[in-house]
């Protein structure tokens, strides 16, 4: 199986807080929906975080990555 998109793992991390949030769900799914939802936290937020390094970067006339705060020095 392919890795899931961000928005994948985004609407998967939402359904497994609605079901957990319900109250109905045994304590054994429960933890084990509690254990998934935490990874793709985990993904979720290492995936933003590797877009925003990459959002902040720009390129230079001579083909060089520069920082944005960088770039006005």
């Amino acid at each position: 199986m392919a890795n899931p998109t961000f928005e994948e793992s985004l609407q998967e991390l939402e359904q497994i807080v609605t079901r957990l949030e319900q109250g109905d769900v045994p304590l054994e799914e429960a933890l084990t929906a509690f254990q998934q939802g935490m990874i793709l936290s985990k993904q979720c937020k290492d995936t933003l975080s590797n877009a925003e390094k990459a959002l902040t970067k720009m390129m230079t006339d001579a083909n060089e990555e520069v920082v944005f705060d960088e770039a006005g020095q």
